[in-house]
């Protein structure tokens, strides 16, 4: 499946080549600026102007017999530097991706599988207006209502999992407006939806579990990331047990310190904080090696957000993921509990990016 899905992506990027021309008709890229509202339902939807844009869910599910697993279900669109006045239906116009993930103790590493396709031909689409995104059978829906359904049959697992917020989105930075850097450019449009309820069936060699549990959705658009000087980022989305949810990250530079920073807590009266820079920080605490990359990681951190410090302490500790056959990155994302000194307080995702070399989107 890798050497086939890596033949697909030489194949799509040849034909890009061909038809890029370095300094005509490239795509104008829209910016991120400040004071931009948020529109619902269709910012929940595609936004195939800007460069780079993902719907990334991380959660916490339990079996039936109390067995704790992590999981991930990403999609990305990409809008590639191509001739826009390439007549051809088979140009690359909008690349799609997509990654899985299981995380069980059990197993002690990760399970994973990514797909790639080329927008069109209804074989792969993003759609405007709403949540509705798929690679063949992997999809990622909204409806009217507002529940998610996400569907994928991966070698090593299949999910049909529903997923149902009971709270409003919460919008990141300056009402959607992150920056990630000194620039005004270097900034995304973000919200996310804490505490997703969670219910369906995880399938694995064979047998059907009813799975239930609580996830993290982030939306995420933008045209510029990463800051020259940036080399990746630490993230988390914790999920608190008393209602709450806990956004922060910070972007690291060359020599591994906190080039920028933010963040958003939402209390569990709904009220929300926002973070700025100085107030987040990221401490590691223990470091994990990878067998197969030589990357070491922090898996284990202690994080300032504000006057709030969490441990967090990770499911296991090999959540490494090699998406070298889709997105190109290897970076760690992994299930996580925060405690509070000794007490357990909120479960949720810690993203490591930048750790195996430079994250370039």
């Amino acid at each position: 499946m890798t050497k086939r899905i890596s033949l697909i992506l030489a194949l799509l990027w040849v034909m890009l080549s061909a038809a890029v021309r370095p300094q005509d008709n490239l795509p104008a890229y829209p910016p991120v600026v400040p004071g931009h509202a948020l529109s619902f339902p269709s910012d929940y939807g595609a936004h195939p102007d800007f460069r780079t844009e993902w719907w990334y869910i991380t959660g916490w599910l339990e079996t039936a017999g109390g067995k704790p697993l992590g999981f991930q279900v990403t999609f990305f669109r990409s809008r590639p530097p191509l001739d826009q006045t390439n007549p051809s239906r088979f140009a690359p116009t909008e690349l799609l991706f997509a990654h899985a993930a299981v995380s069980d103790p059990a197993l002690g590493s990760l399970q994973h599988e990514q797909r790639a396709a080329r927008s069109g031909f209804g074989l792969a689409e993003a759609a405007r207006g709403d949540t509705d995104v798929h690679i063949g059978a992997w999809s990622l829906q909204r409806d009217a209502g507002g529940t998610y359904r996400t569907m994928l049959d991966a070698r090593d697992f299949t999910f049909e999992l529903v997923l149902r917020p009971p709270q409003p989105p919460l919008l990141q930075g300056e009402r959607g407006y992150s920056r990630k850097g000194p620039l005004p450019a270097q900034a995304s449009y973000y919200y996310s939806q804490p505490q997703l309820g969670v219910s369906g069936v995880l399938t694995r060699q064979g047998v059907r579990e009813n799975v239930r549990g609580t996830a993290w959705l982030d939306h995420e658009w933008s045209s510029a990331l990463l800051a020259e000087q940036a080399v990746g980022w630490d993230w988390i989305g914790i999920n608190l047990d008393d209602g709450g949810a806990l956004m922060a990250f910070q972007i690291r530079d060359k020599s591994g310190g906190k080039f920028w920073a933010g963040g958003a807590l939402r209390h569990a009266d709904g009220s929300v904080t926002r973070l700025p820079a100085a107030a987040v920080n990221f401490v590691p605490r223990r470091r994990w090696r990878s067998p197969r990359t030589g990357t070491e990681y922090p898996v284990s951190m202690q994080v300032h957000a504000g006057e709030l410090a969490l441990d967090l302490v990770p499911l296991m500790d090999d959540q490494e993921l090699d998406s070298r056959a889709s997105t190109g990155a290897i970076y760690w994302e992994g299930a996580v509990t925060a405690l509070r000194g000794a007490q357990v307080v909120g479960h949720g995702y810690l993203e490591l990016t930048g750790y195996f070399r430079r994250l370039d989107l």
